[in-house]
């Protein structure tokens, strides 16, 4: 669906550079969206949000040390 009319940008290219991890700003700055007669900002933001709204975390845990235990793939001189 075409959210900016005067753009012609659609939900989909919003949703997907909101996927990539862009805010309304940055979005607004690359696409244009909401630049010309404003009418648009209130629908471009609500797709900015739903799409931030439903983004999956990446749940990222540290990597932890190895056991000390017998050295592998060494050389007995």
């Amino acid at each position: 669906m075409i959210i900016c009319v005067c753009r012609r940008i659609s939900d989909r290219e919003i949703a997907r550079h909101a996927h990539a991890g862009m805010g309304f700003d940055d979005i607004q700055f690359e696409l244009g969206v909401a630049t010309q007669c404003g009418r648009c900002e209130g629908c471009a933001r609500d797709v900015v949000a739903q799409c931030s709204a439903t983004r999956p975390t990446a749940n990222v845990s540290l990597a932890t040390l190895p056991a000390k235990g017998p050295v592998w793939n060494t050389l007995a001189l």
